[in-house]
């Protein structure tokens, strides 16, 4: 199925196919549906008899294959910690999130030997960015010298942090930002009320909007603005307490609700609270505008910025943190310092 905003794009590569390379690279920021517009491209590939909007038919013996999950000729290359856990590694070790060159050494053996269908093979490759130095040429030697009737395609939501001689042998496809009307058509019509909201978290990125309203997100970010809006005159560090212990909570664990898409939440906020100050639109948190408003006038545009900044650095260790709660406790007194009234701001320290 191909989404709506990225019709335009799929007839662009369908009408250029007389064109393709024979690696792709499909990038663009997360939650636009690269994954879902790579797999429904490879079932273009593998199908006998496309449609007249060059989707898969899903009645060749191609289509079976692939909607059953056994067709030898597409290969699907994805960090473990993505994979079934049934499918996992049974060592006590976490399963790895990145693409290790193991995988693309057993890719190259896969290779060697002729397709099973059609004479094509597809390879997916998501996320690309996941890939070390060593796995990348590894990839790179397949991609320089690549097998009879193979597709490569790469997903990537950060190309730049791929190698430039990968860069250079893909033919590059570019996503761009989703068209307003119809994610909000779409969003709509997936998840009901309250979309909007989600999709302004979300960037404007329709398929992110729809996993966080699959978290319970409304009730998330319903807490999030409480407590943000809460300081002053609550207490940065009892509030740490509380969102530690909420982190740790069955429902958030279940939710998939952790550090990182926390810090994330507070970094889109005080985004906006500088939008604000600057004079510009909030973006994240457009429903919440007036009260932010009541925040800004109060706060310092020196502590915001340095917030940001400070944010920005918290939110690269996000995944890594040696003290989950220290983490919160930092971020949140960094946040009530910079929007604090000016008079508290004066006292002298005692």
């Amino acid at each position: 199925m191909i989404h709506p905003w990225l019709a335009p794009l799929w007839r662009q590569v369908v009408q250029g196919e007389s064109r393709r390379a024979h690696a792709l690279l499909l990038s663009g920021a997360p939650g636009q549906g690269k994954r879902d517009f790579a797999e429904s491209y490879a079932a273009r590939v593998l199908c006998a008899q496309p449609n007249a909007t060059g989707e898969a038919c899903g009645e060749c013996e191609g289509c079976r294959l692939r909607m059953s999950g056994n067709h030898p000729d597409l290969i699907r290359v994805v960090p473990e910690a993505e994979l079934p856990e049934e499918q996992q590694s049974s060592g006590k070790t976490k399963p790895s999130t990145q693409i290790v060159v193991d995988q693309i050494r057993a890719l190259r053996d896969k290779l060697g030997v002729t397709a099973h269908q059609n004479g094509t093979r597809v390879v997916l490759i998501d996320p690309a960015e996941a890939m070390n130095t060593n796995t990348a040429n590894a990839l790179l030697k397949l991609l320089e010298e690549p097998p009879p009737e193979t597709l490569f395609l790469l997903i990537s939501s950060a190309p730049r942090r791929l190698l430039p001689t990968i860069r250079s042998r893909c033919q590059q496809w570019f996503f761009p930002r989703p068209d307003a009307n119809a994610s909000s058509a779409w969003l709509q019509e997936s998840i009901g009320e309250g979309g909007a909201a989600l999709l302004a978290l979300a960037g404007g990125m329709p398929l992110a909007a729809q996993r966080i309203a699959d978290m319970q997100g409304h009730e998330l970010r319903r807490r999030l603005i409480k407590d943000l809006l809460g300081m002053p005159p609550n207490d940065p560090v009892m509030v740490a307490g509380d969102w530690d212990a909420w982190l740790r909570s069955k429902n958030a664990t279940d939710a998939g609700f952790d550090l990182p898409m926390l810090i994330d939440w507070v970094h889109r906020w005080v985004w906006d609270l500088g939008a604000l100050a600057l004079g510009a639109n909030a973006r994240f948190f457009p429903d919440c505008a007036d009260q932010m408003q009541a925040v800004v006038a109060r706060a310092d545009e020196r502590a915001l910025v340095d917030c940001y900044n400070a944010l920005v650095q918290i939110h690269r260790a996000a995944s890594h943190p040696l003290n989950f709660r220290l983490v919160l406790e930092d971020l949140l007194m960094r946040y009530a310092k910079a929007v604090r009234p000016a008079q508290v701001r004066a006292q002298p320290a005692r």
